[in-house]
Order: structure tokens, then C-alpha cells, then sequence
């Protein structure tokens, strides 16, 4: 008889067991917020608290500076256009044939210390440290979390390189394919459009992978969002 009573209440367990677990597990009413759109954060960049010494030049043949670097409450944020960036490991993409002006490094390294490949990974390039502006002055990093925004799509990226202390404007081969720009470092690119916004005191660990950069700057949108 305690047997029968046993299996009753196995069989029982087992049958109630499935939707008391389904229902713990995504709690009605609590479903994942949406990660803010492009319209949504380009909202929060119509103004501009300028926070570098002057301005940068979007080429180097530009004939003027014209792009500012803006503070924001946890992030900061520059509009300017998009330089294609093919620098780091060597691929059928991205080297000394496809690129005049390769080089076989970046700024920052993988966890197991090599360079980057552009081809694959979405990053950004900031300005190197001068007396008109030093990233890590605004509490940015290697690795560091930032949305870059062209043509109403958003792509999640890392710092991931350093480029001239005159220039701004530039990412990887991998970010522009991602927002449907021309990604060619000999003639791709955009001369305009692009809204880079890179989160204060953010890093993503390891640096290379790109779903927990999305992840990242999807919370760190929102927190901007809200913030701003």
C-alpha cells in the first residue's frame, strides 16, 4: 500500500512539476525589456556639453574640425562619419593588399593576447590621448562598451583601436558590414550620419566576444535612456 501511495505521488510530481517550474521560470507580466531603438538614443544626442579642447577633423585632408565630443550623464558621445579600420589580424579581408595602410596590431588585445580581427569583431577606434581630448580622461577603456548608430540600426561594439590625435571617426570592417555600410577599407565608409556613444567606466570581458557586447551595451543603452 506505501508503495502505491509512493508511485501516486512520483506520478503526480511529475505531472504538475513541468508547468509550476515553466511558470517560476518566466513570471507573467516580467517579460525582458527592449533594448532602446536608434530614434530612442539619438534623442538623448541632440544637444552637446563639449568636453574636448576644440574639435577633430573627420579625414585627414578635411579642410576644418567639425566633430565635438560630448559629455553625458554615463556615456559620451561624438557624430561624425565612418573611416573603415582593417588593422590587426590577417584575413582575406583585411590586409596589406586589400588595405594600403594596414597594420598587423590594434591598441588592445584579445584574452589570449592577439590583435584583433576586424573582419570578425564589431569596434570601434578612438582619437590616441593629446591635449584636445584623452579618452581615459572620460572614464573610457580598452574593451569599453559603445553603440554606434547609422541609418536607424544600432550595433553594439568595444573601443577597440587608436588612431590619430586629429581624427575621429573610424571603426572596423566587421561594425560597418554590420550597419550596412560599405565596408572596404580601399573605398568604403560613409562620409556622415554616424552617432558613436561609448558608456563611461564599461568593459567588455573578454574583449572578443561580441553577444556579451551586445548584451553589455544593450543594459547600458537603456540605462542611458533613462538617464539622460
Amino acid at each position: 500500500m506505501r508503495k502505491l501511495i509512493l508511485f501516486a505521488t512520483v506520478v503526480l510530481a511529475a505531472t504538475v512539476m513541468p508547468s509550476a517550474v515553466a511558470s517560476a521560470a518566466v513570471p507573467v507580466g516580467h517579460a525582458p525589456a527592449a533594448a532602446p531603438t536608434a530614434a530612442e538614443l539619438l534623442a538623448k544626442t541632440t544637444g552637446c556639453q563639449q568636453v574636448s579642447n576644440g574639435k577633430y577633423k573627420t579625414d585627414e585632408d578635411a579642410s576644418s574640425d567639425t566633430v565635438a565630443v560630448c559629455d553625458a550623464n554615463g556615456a559620451v558621445f561624438w557624430k561624425a562619419d565612418m573611416d573603415i579600420d582593417c588593422d590587426g589580424q590577417r584575413t582575406t579581408q583585411c590586409n596589406e593588399n586589400t588595405d594600403c595602410c594596414f597594420q598587423n596590431d590594434t591598441a588592445f588585445h584579445q584574452s589570449d593576447d592577439q590583435p584583433l580581427d576586424a573582419a570578425k569583431l564589431p569596434y570601434i577606434v578612438v582619437p590616441s590621448a593629446s591635449g584636445k581630448w584623452n579618452y581615459e580622461s572620460s572614464q573610457l577603456q580598452g574593451g569599453g562598451s559603445c553603440a554606434v548608430i547609422y541609418n536607424d540600426k544600432v550595433e553594439y561594439a568595444v573601443i577597440g583601436d587608436t588612431g590619430p590625435t586629429g581624427i575621429i571617426g573610424e571603426a572596423s570592417y566587421a561594425t560597418a558590414n554590420d550597419l550596412g555600410i560599405n565596408p572596404d577599407p580601399s573605398n568604403g565608409g560613409t562620409d556622415s550620419g554616424v552617432t558613436y556613444i561609448c558608456f563611461k567606466n564599461s568593459q567588455v570581458s573578454p574583449i572578443e566576444d561580441h553577444g556579451s557586447a551586445t548584451s553589455t551595451g544593450q543594459g547600458l543603452a537603456t540605462t542611458f535612456v533613462n538617464n539622460n
